[in-house]
């Protein structure tokens, strides 16, 4: 009998309900990104930015959207080098749009939206743009189930008068599964290196006590991992010798038990975390187990 697979098997009566959790891929057009900045913002941001903080401000925002999703990598499509080379974080180079009107660079971003909807490489996909021209290329994606949100500023929060003041990004946002909103000024400081001032108590949280959000991953890994039949679970640890990454599925669950124990969604760091302990957790029942016992603790092949 062929073994059944541990992603397939997940598929089946276990995925969580009302939630909207999994990976997520930003696809960032640098332009927009820094006119977005300027908008209601105090301080000026210039054509030289720092994107340091990006991953963590863009998780931030979609965590305010009620997206507890895993934010794997951000796609970053400019005309001007600035010389960083981040984690996470890959460069995208295209035209100025001044001398192409921005045609590269809707031809960048469609091509790999249109590659990571083809390939459901992930569940979710930010884009910060205001191109109407997108709009085909988004709704394709949706078509073949990937969520697709877009970043806008404030003034999406009403979209009857933007649809009034700008009815052509209006048309975008309203094509958007979630519109996430994400401040101006933290925007502005971030682009220009400074830890946005609002963010502070956020940043801070998850690093108050470490060995406590460690402690509490551990005992809600530990307790789903007890509750696991041990098919799924000889099935997970199949998975992960494979695989640097974690099945969806289980992600999902334990982003999900998180959140419900901690009442707010993980930080990147700490999603890292709990992939780390998940993996210890998963080997260490498999290790541990592999002399044979008798029912008195003894190795088999060991005299009584």
């Amino acid at each position: 009998m062929m073994k059944r697979e541990y992603f397939s098997s997940f598929k089946q009566d276990r995925r969580p309900t009302n939630t909207r959790s999994g990976s997520c891929t930003a696809l960032v057009d640098a332009r927009f990104l820094i006119w977005l900045a300027q908008q209601n913002a105090h301080g000026a941001v210039g054509e030289s930015v720092n994107r340091q903080g990006l991953m963590d401000l863009l998780s931030h925002a979609l965590a305010q959207a009620g997206l507890d999703v895993d934010l794997r990598r951000v796609y970053w499509y400019t005309d001007r080098a600035d010389d960083m080379v981040l984690d996470d974080q890959i460069v995208r180079w295209v035209q100025s749009h001044d001398l192409d009107g921005g045609a590269s660079m809707l031809r960048a971003v469609g091509q790999d939206l249109a590659q990571l909807a083809r390939n459901h490489a992930c569940d979710h996909v930010l884009i910060a743009t205001d191109d109407e021209r997108f709009l085909s290329a988004i709704d394709e994606a949706q078509l073949c189930g990937l969520s697709v949100h877009l970043l806008a500023d404030e003034s999406a929060r009403n979209m009857p008068q933007m649809m009034r003041s700008d009815p052509g990004w209006g048309r975008v946002l309203s094509q958007a599964d979630r519109r996430v909103v994400v401040n101006a000024q933290f925007l502005s400081e971030m682009l220009q290196g400074k830890l946005p001032s609002g963010m502070n108590s956020a940043a801070s949280a998850p690093v108050e006590n470490v060995e406590e959000v460690r402690q509490t991953i551990t005992e809600v890994i530990t307790a789903w991992w007890d509750e696991e039949p041990e098919d799924l679970r000889e099935d997970l640890r199949d998975a992960l010798q494979v695989s640097r990454g974690v099945p969806q599925e289980v992600d999902r669950q334990l982003l999900l038990r998180m959140r419900q124990r901690l009442t707010r969604a993980l930080s990147l760091n700490e999603k890292k975390l709990l992939r780390e302990v998940l993996r210890s957790v998963v080997s260490g029942p498999a290790s541990a187990a592999s002399p044979a016992t008798t029912l008195s603790g003894l190795p088999v092949d060991m005299p009584i």
